[in-house]
């Protein structure tokens, strides 16, 4: 293979399905590809996948890249990333024992009281953060509790990426950085909790090794290579969570760069010099090493848009599929007929209860100020509106923290979405940058390079591939609509926020 000629791959497990990206060396885009897989929610506030269903989505998504002319023999090397918090717990023989919950679950409500009550301090003081129904430890409790058997069946514990590359090189291994998202992880000695890993019922000797996201932990073996089309031998560097190699990948990579992110869920991401552990926030290190960032996160942010897609777009639905559109771009065109305020409907994407900044699981959504005249074109823009207060909302821990923050990308799949952008832009008052490809899969494709050895450290590569495709400014009068509006999307949150507590 000529130098100039090698491809890498990033392989993203999103929340929502499993995205290929693939790049040359310069960060060119030379195809992408993408499949989703099913979110399962068989009792409210529940949330899980099955595990078998990524690594179908992964060959399909290459397939796809094939049949659309990507040539496999220049791929060099790959590298995976996935959402974390996402435990998937493997027999003896490392055959996943049940569904895996998934991050987005709210079950673990009362493991959270107790972890808050009996051990919160030691827990925000070994693991930066506040015990929360996301995080792994308080979901092997509930398991513990009500499937116990399963905790002891349990020999070997990997995360979505990790389990899907074990599949693909066989070697089990995770990262420090996806360790994090455990709520068992000693952040200041760079190990395994002891201690807290002995609360969540798992027997210690079942986590992975630890490794570095741009480790090399194998190569694509015979059976892969038969299954996904990767070529036998194909070097796979380790990688890491979706959203570490997000905010990478955007060329976030300086302290005071944040990165606001549209994607199933949304975050609000600011890149600090040294961890700042804050009760209302996440703490995680960076892709470069010493680098770290505070994650403001609300639940559902394009999760609503494919939810309302769902439910209430069948006709859009059919008449993208006879023009060969995307549904998205229809609703778009719907919520440009309305006017900014959606004609007085209000929408709270709390689908899923909500992170930051109220940390409550028993928050619903909810579209007010519906009248005689509201139209569906209102129903959607009032969504896109809604989900931008909310990111509003998480940037404002952010001010209360004092971070520095000098630039902002916009990223996910929501920032391809003019209106969207322009909404987002003008709620929060601020310019945007929009990177290209800028996504998770971009990130984790950039770490396949570096892995490989084509550049000498993660920064390097960002510096050299990335690229700006649009700049969105606020517009004066828009933004002072909307800072009136978001007092008022506060005020409902509040009025409602205890009528959810009695439900």
């Amino acid at each position: 293979m000529m130098a100039g000629d090698s491809i890498f791959l990033g392989i993203d497990f999103g929340t929502g399905g499993c995205k290929v990206t693939a790049i040359s060396e310069e960060g060119l885009l030379l195809g992408e590809a993408s499949t989703e897989y099913v979110t399962e929610f068989a009792h409210p506030g529940w949330s899980e996948q099955n595990p078998d269903d990524w690594y179908v989505a992964m060959c399909a998504s290459l397939k796809k890249l094939r049949e659309n002319g990507l040539d496999f023999r220049r791929i060099r090397a790959a590298s995976f990333d996935g959402s974390t918090h996402n435990a998937v717990l493997l027999d003896e023989h490392m055959r996943p024992l049940r569904k895996t919950i998934m991050w987005t679950d709210q079950r673990s409500v009362e493991e959270c009281a107790e972890l808050k009550r009996e051990y919160g301090e030691q827990i925000f003081k070994t693991a930066y953060q506040i015990p929360a129904p996301t995080w792994t430890l308080p979901q092997m409790m509930w398991l513990g509790k009500h499937e116990g058997d399963v905790l002891k069946r349990t020999r070997h514990v990997l995360f979505v990426k990790d389990y899907v590359r074990y599949l693909v090189t066989g070697h089990a291994a995770t990262d420090y950085i996806e360790a994090q998202g455990t709520l068992f992880y000693d952040m200041a000695g760079q190990k395994w909790a002891d201690e807290l890993v002995q609360l969540s019922g798992l027997d210690r000797k079942a986590l992975p090794e630890l490794i570095k996201p741009t480790d090399v932990v194998g190569k694509v073996t015979a059976k892969a290579a038969a299954e996904t089309g990767l070529p036998e031998g194909t070097v796979i560097v380790c990688g890491t969570s979706d959203s570490a190699v997000e905010d990478y990948g955007a060329g976030a990579i300086e302290p005071g760069d944040c990165i606001v992110k549209l994607a199933t869920a949304g975050n609000v991401n600011v890149m600090t010099a040294e961890p700042h552990p804050f009760p209302t926030t996440l703490t995680y290190s960076h892709v470069v090493p010493g680098m770290w960032y505070t994650v403001s996160a609300t639940n559902a942010a394009a999760l609503c848009q494919r939810w309302f897609r769902d439910t209430f777009c069948q006709a859009e639905k059919a008449e993208a599929q006879i023009r060969g559109e995307k549904v998205f771009a229809l609703m778009d065109r719907l919520a440009e007929q309305s006017v900014p305020g959606a004609g007085g409907i209000m929408f709270h994407p709390f689908l899923q209860g909500e992170r930051s900044p109220y940390w409550d699981p028993k928050l619903r959504a909810s579209f007010t100020g519906v009248s005689i005249s509201s139209t569906k074109g209102d129903f959607i823009r009032a969504l896109l509106e809604g989900v931008a207060y909310s990111l509003r909302d998480c940037f404002g821990t952010i001010e209360e923290m004092r971070l520095p923050v000098n630039r902002i990308f916009l990223i996910g799949g929501g920032a391809r979405s003019k209106l969207w952008g322009d909404i987002v832009c003008n709620v929060f008052n601020l310019p945007l940058q929009v990177p290209t490809p800028g996504d998770a899969s971009f990130g984790t494709a950039l770490l396949a390079a570096v892995g490989a050895g084509v550049y000498p450290d993660s920064r390097s590569a960002v510096r050299k591939c990335l690229h700006i495709d649009r700049e969105i400014k606020p517009d004066t009068e828009l933004a002072g609509f909307y800072r009136d509006n978001f007092q008022t999307y506060r005020k409902i949150h509040d009025a409602l926020a205890p009528v959810y507590q009695t439900r």
